[in-house]
């Protein structure tokens, strides 16, 4: 169980002003939250982030999804279309080590708060900026969700059945993609920063994010003119690594496409002489005869139930998983072990399990503090650092500036 407290984590003592709305900027400062730095939110006073709202589940109103986006975070309402509001963000920049936005490309530059025109106040921040197609080239004007990332990035086109059209994840991948480049940009002119003593930019795009773990997809292309396709559980000539279904009724996940581990497959399956078969023998011919071989293992996973079977596989040293829905992962050792789903006090909620800080460092690990708090939760504590006192915090307010 973890709550409040003071800040913890590798990245203590850094100062975050966050930006933006739903998930591409949001979910970067919850990595960076995580890690332990001071993360400042600023969001509209009339209705905060949109995340707020979202979610299929809102169990007495409160959006499951924000309370773990919007964890460590503190919530400060500013209008940043107004003037005042503007000036204010510009207070708590000067102070910031990192801010982190995902405006439309040109909003900041008409709100005054640019690269260069913060960089005037503060020489030492780091600005990230993450949005659909970046802030430069033909397409930056471009309204770019996460989907439109995915889709150009080239990861859509390569997901789901053959037989259907592009599919998507069934996560918000791009955007979370787009948010993991963005934090690892944000430590990394961090570090350099201590050789300069000068901010910079991070620049990060959903759409080369995407096409950044988009493996060899592209030389591939190139060089070869080979185009992947959809392919659905399987990956060409990558044999065996599919789903198998159990006789239960489940399905579990082998992976022993390499030849050495083949044949410990095949001893699973009492039939060791399938890895001195020539069909199967090697890397190469066992791709060539995929279909044929998922066939066989399918016949073998079927005669056994899941339980059983995951002991057979284990037994033999063949790398297999079964796939895990949440009911799964609340009961399974593993992540019971590590901690890997942790519970966090919620104000109307009580306790409320979510994902654990990942990834794990072994002398300043990350926390969860708190869970997304309240709108403006944070906003009289944040502003009077900056010299706003309660008088004018309640003019603000009665004027829609916080």
């Amino acid at each position: 169980m973890t709550g409040s407290g003071q800040p913890a984590g590798p990245l203590a003592g850094v100062r975050v002003v966050e930006m933006g709305q739903l998930l591409a900027g949001p979910f970067c400062g919850q990595l960076l939250g995580d890690l332990g730095a001071d993360v400042v939110k600023i969001e509209d006073p009339a209705k905060g982030d949109p995340l707020r709202q979202w979610g299929r589940q809102l169990p007495e109103g409160q959006s499951l999804w924000w309370s773990v986006v919007g964890r460590n975070k503190r919530s400060v309402t500013l209008n940043l279309r107004e003037t005042e509001g503007q000036e204010l963000a510009r207070k708590l920049i000067a102070d910031a080590d990192i801010l982190v936005e995902n405006f439309r490309p040109g909003t900041m530059e008409r709100w005054g708060m640019g690269f260069e025109d913060l960089q005037e106040i503060n020489p030492r921040l780091v600005m990230v900026r993450v949005s659909g197609f970046g802030q430069d080239g033909p397409y930056s004007q471009r309204a770019g969700y996460g989907a439109i990332g995915e889709a150009m990035g080239g990861l859509r086109y390569v997901v789901g059945d053959p037989s259907t059209p592009p599919s998507r994840v069934g996560i918000s991948i791009g955007d979370t993609l787009a948010a993991m480049f963005a934090t690892i940009g944000a430590l990394a002119a961090l570090q350099e920063r201590q050789v300069s003593g000068r901010g910079q930019m991070v620049d990060s795009a959903i759409y080369e994010a995407v096409l950044g773990v988009m493996e060899s997809l592209v030389p591939e292309w190139q060089i070869t003119g080979y185009q992947r396709e959809r392919t659905g559980a399987v990956l060409p000539n990558i044999a065996p690594s599919n789903v198998y279904p159990t006789k239960d009724g489940q399905w579990l996940l082998i992976a022993a496409n390499q030849d050495t581990v083949f044949a410990r497959l095949a001893k699973a399956m009492q039939e060791p002489e399938l890895a001195e078969d020539g069909r199967y023998a090697t890397h190469g011919a066992r791709g060539e005869r995929q279909e044929e071989l998922d066939e066989r293992i399918a016949a073998f996973t079927s005669s056994l139930e899941a339980e059983a079977l995951e002991a057979v596989l284990e037994e033999h040293g063949v790398p297999s998983g079964r796939i895990f829905r949440p009911v799964d992962m609340f009961t399974d050792p593993q992540f019971q072990a590590r901690g890997s789903i942790t519970e966090v006090e919620h104000p109307a909620l009580g306790s409320l399990a979510m994902q654990n800080v990942f990834p794990r460092l072994s002398r300043t690990r990350g926390t969860i503090r708190w869970p997304g708090p309240e709108l403006g939760a944070h906003t009289a504590e944040v502003l009077a650092g900056v010299g706003v006192d309660q008088a004018s915090l309640e003019d603000l307010r009665t004027r829609g500036v916080a």
